[in-house]
């Protein structure tokens, strides 16, 4: 019998709002499903055409979300990990292995191999970052209709000149992430820090997290991890 292999990927990382998700995505060996490709390599059109297909033809498939409260509470690097221990549990099936795309051993229960870039080297991965992007997105969509001051639906969360404007003139609202730089400042003065490098503000190929301005918070929060987190054993 063929070995049951799930991709695992997250999205929403350094976005300064909004959850974070992943997907965990058991493919069959072949055939191979055409159109795959790194999430960030394809338009938003693309991603949301390869989800039914996907889907369809997934041994198994899920996603799993950690709250903005959650990454307030935990911070964003172990919610990231129990987004992606929620996805795996949610599987119909239990695979015999996980394939994680990064470098962090996120303990998932089950032998582990963590793949850097593996978003784009693996099929199983690549679907599950287009799964969880999409569905991520969806979402973000119909937080923009709760909150329509801070134009959620075209940023996703992500640090933009426009979001960081925004939080300027309105402050947080009840889903942006108190612990990221950003939204912490009790006086959000902005506009100094948008003068000294617009580049780093936009999302790149609509999905690279362009965050330096939060970098500093959730550096600080994963040092606040315990040395355990940081174990690069590729093994769970």
């Amino acid at each position: 019998m063929a070995e049951l292999i799930a991709g695992i990927d997250e999205v929403g990382r350094g976005c300064l709002a909004g959850p974070v998700y992943a997907a965990a995505v058991i493919l069959p060996v072949a055939p191979r499903l055409r159109g795959l490709r790194d999430s960030k390599a394809l338009t938003a059109s693309a991603r949301e055409a390869l989800v039914p297909r996907i889907e369809a033809r997934a041994l198994s498939w899920a996603i799993g979300i950690a709250t903005p409260a959650e990454i307030d509470e935990i911070n964003i690097l172990q919610a990231t990990f129990l987004a992606m221990r929620r996805a795996l549990a949610a599987l119909a099936v239990t695979p015999d292995r996980c394939l994680v795309d990064g470098n962090q051993n996120p303990r998932l229960g089950l032998p582990t191999e963590l793949v850097i870039g593996g978003d784009a080297l693996h099929d199983c991965i690549m679907a599950a970052s287009i799964v969880a992007k999409v569905a991520r997105d969806a979402e973000m969509r119909r937080l923009c209709a709760e909150h329509p001051r801070y134009g959620f639906s075209r940023h996703k969360g992500y640090g933009t000149r426009e979001h960081l404007q925004a939080l300027q003139q309105h402050g947080p609202c009840s889903i942006h992430r108190r612990s990221f730089a950003p939204c912490a400042q009790g006086s959000l003065d902005l506009l100094d820090l948008l003068a000294d490098g617009d580049s780093l503000l936009e999302p790149v190929a609509d999905d690279v997290i362009a965050i330096e301005l939060a970098a500093g918070a959730e550096r600080g929060a994963n040092r606040r991890s315990s040395a355990d987190d940081y174990d690069g054993a590729a093994r769970a």
